[in-house]
């Protein structure tokens, strides 16, 4: 799957672009653009693509892009039928971080949005998202330019920002960041496993760029992230993997060994305990719907 850059910049004199499609069918483009992006799916489903998440969507669908994500919306086959009368809709608004001003989100009272804004760089699927949201971004497109449509694109984002139930997409391995945190000597342990996670790396190794010992870093490591550090390491891993896959790198059994496993068994179990398919059927789904 090829990837694409997109040239979406805002016009003059606004800060954040909205468009409203109705078109036969979504674009089918793999893409990214350095502006985030928050999309409402009116009409139509298909499949969701972004990053290395590949699940269904539906009318009814918020969801938030980061900056340079990678994503597709791509209908069901049906919709590209000769005679097909369906119709796919949708209203995206594109916009940059900073399109209020670059020392806005430093500001307490943004603290939640600049969080919002953070988490979307793994892509956020929002979970029976509230009705003031559809209906703002449904009025939203119907505002002219100006004071009041910033202003109720600012109450969006507030809303989504304290929406407690969401789902993040893509994983930490495709994403290729780490968290940062107050803790200098962690930071560093994800600095190193993304630097070197197609080689071996023991607990041991990690917890020593800690300056702690095995044992207590695995307990520091796992309320910290909420999950073992084999298990971060794996979701790295096949995070890597899948970006491969997508992009038709190489194959399995090389993307096995560059992702950090010395043996394609291995590799298997952990790509189906994380993926809940194998790379095998993982590849197939991706030229399935690309057809």
């Amino acid at each position: 799957m090829k990837l694409h850059l997109l040239n979406r910049e805002k016009p003059a004199n606004s800060s954040f672009r909205v468009t409203h499609h109705v078109e036969s069918f979504f674009l089918k483009v793999w893409h990214y653009h350095p502006e985030l992006e928050l999309v409402l799916s009116l009409k139509s489903s298909g499949t969701r693509f972004v990053g290395d998440s590949i699940k269904k969507f539906d009318e009814g669908d918020v969801v938030l892009i980061g900056k340079n994500l990678p994503h597709m919306w791509l209908n069901d086959e049906s919709y590209f039928q000769e005679d097909s009368d369906k119709v796919a809709e949708d209203i995206v608004i594109h916009f940059n971080k900073e399109f209020m001003g670059a020392e806005f989100l430093n500001a307490h009272e943004m603290k939640p949005i600049a969080e919002l804004l953070y988490k979307s760089r793994y892509g956020i699927k929002f979970i029976s998202p509230p009705k003031k949201v559809i209906k703002g971004i449904k009025k939203i497109n119907r505002l002219a330019e100006g004071f009041t449509r910033t202003l109720k694109f600012l109450q969006i984002l507030n809303l989504l920002a304290n929406q407690l139930e969401y789902e993040l997409l893509s994983s930490e391995g495709f994403v290729n960041s780490f968290k940062k945190n107050q803790n200098e000597s962690l930071d560093k342990t994800y600095e190193y496993i993304f630097e070197n996670f197609d080689k071996p790396i023991s607990l041991s190794d990690v917890a020593a760029i800690a300056n702690m010992n095995a044992s207590a870093f695995s307990r520091f490591f796992k309320r910290v992230n909420r999950k073992t550090f084999s298990r971060y390491l794996n979701e790295v891993r096949i995070g890597f993997a899948c970006k491969q896959l997508i992009e038709n790198k190489s194959k399995i059994a090389t993307i096995c060994y560059e992702s950090g496993y010395n043996n394609i068994s291995n590799f298997n179990r952990q790509f189906r305990a994380i993926k809940n398919m194998s790379p095998t059927e993982y590849v197939a789904q991706q030229n399935t719907r690309m057809k």
